[in-house]
């Protein structure tokens, strides 16, 4: 008999060059995509609540980087991805969905203009090789080069109300292109750390301002340090996947895997405006995206509960007490630590996605009243 694994070759584990730099702070790790990656340092709430009222340090390292350059880079673009990257303005941001033919989403991205015919594309690190393969496919008919740099690449994002001063006081950031104080959300500008290139984007997934730091990864634990002693009189703390998860639940931003899935249509999602279906071109998942899911087809909403009980993923929503099917499931919950109450966003059938229906969540076993609402839950003082 021979073992099922035998020949079988181990994942690999990866680790980010900020690693020993989590080490060091006391963290506690998870696998992530096949990356260990903190998952906290201290506690979940005081992270989360770090951010919101101070600032948090994150280590994303793990995402994935993809150039686009050449003469078709902006065409291409239009023709690989839902929206309509050709008319985003140079140093701006756009968030935008890689759509398979029959519609459903393959990755949700992040599309910066590093030039006119220079982009790059930022995807999640679960769909790193399904979208650098997706990308590389659709790039036949244009002169352009797709080229996955995710392993060059360290990811830092400084997310909080006092993000901005906080970086204003990291020493070794220089040459900034642009002057923080007035870039707006969605940009990018370029500078150097200690003479290294340096990305900074005013962009996030807390629901906070904020900042996210692209540089070689050889050069990442230096600015890491740098920014732990800038944001030292700041409330600067480090933040791991679990505070992240649940500030961007309240900020009512989606995950992939959990909201987002090959076999979701974006206007179930609520991401329709996402899907620019007035583009002279055509594009990957337009015919699908016209046609649009099937009738009946769930769509995501926020619930709200009173209480301590969180319905969490993959809890199933019922229409009444004794109702024998359900008609939704939650696909991310927690106890909110800002609002103090539960929330969830969850798929239901569209005659109980109006705001303010009731609807019942089974929560190990007993079903707990809940109510539809918009999202975001929580949204900051600006």
């Amino acid at each position: 008999m021979t073992s099922a694994d035998s020949s079988t070759p181990a994942p690999i584990e990866r680790f980010s060059p900020l690693h020993q730099a989590h080490v060091d702070a006391g963290a506690s790790f998870t696998d992530f995509a096949g990356w260990q990656m903190p998952v906290r340092y201290s506690s979940d709430l005081a992270e989360h609540h770090a951010v919101r009222t101070a600032a948090g340090l994150f280590d994303l390292s793990h995402m994935a980087e993809i150039l686009i350059e050449g003469p078709d880079a902006a065409a291409y673009l239009d023709y690989a991805l839902a929206g309509k990257l050709s008319m985003i303005e140079l140093w701006q941001a756009k968030y935008s969905l890689l759509l398979a033919e029959n519609g459903g989403i393959i990755d949700d991205l992040v599309v910066y203009r590093l030039g006119d015919t220079k982009f790059l594309v930022v995807a999640n690190a679960g769909n790193r090789f399904a979208a650098f393969e997706a990308l590389a496919e659709r790039a036949t008919d244009f002169d352009v080069a797709v080229v996955d740099q995710s392993d060059d690449y360290a990811l830092i994002a400084v997310q909080g109300p006092n993000a901005l001063a906080i970086l204003d006081a990291t020493v070794g950031v220089t040459d900034l292109g642009t002057d923080l104080h007035f870039m707006k959300y969605y940009r990018i500008t370029d500078a150097f750390f200690r003479g290294h290139p340096l990305l900074v984007a005013r962009t996030g997934y807390t629901g906070e301002d904020g900042f996210e730091l692209y540089l070689a990864a050889e050069h990442a634990r230096e600015l890491w340090d740098a920014l732990v002693v800038a944001g030292a009189d700041q409330g600067l703390v480090p933040a791991g996947l679990a505070s992240r998860d649940t500030l961007r639940l309240e900020a009512g931003m989606p995950l992939y895997g959990h909201e987002l899935t090959l076999t979701t249509f974006p206007a179930q999602a609520g991401l329709g405006r996402v899907v620019n279906l007035n583009k002279e071109n055509d594009f990957v998942g337009r015919a699908a995206s016209v046609a649009g899911p099937e009738g009946g087809a769930s769509v995501l909403v926020g619930l709200i509960a009173a209480g301590k009980r969180a319905g969490r993923a993959d809890y199933e929503i019922f229409r009444s007490l004794d109702a024998a099917h359900s008609d939704g499931v939650i696909t991310s919950g927690a106890l909110s630590p800002t609002l103090g109450y539960p929330i969830a966003m969850a798929y239901v059938t569209p005659d109980l996605a109006r705001l303010g229906t009731e609807v019942y969540v089974d929560v190990r076993g007993t079903r707990l009243p809940a109510t539809v609402t918009s999202l975001p839950f929580y949204k900051r003082v600006k």
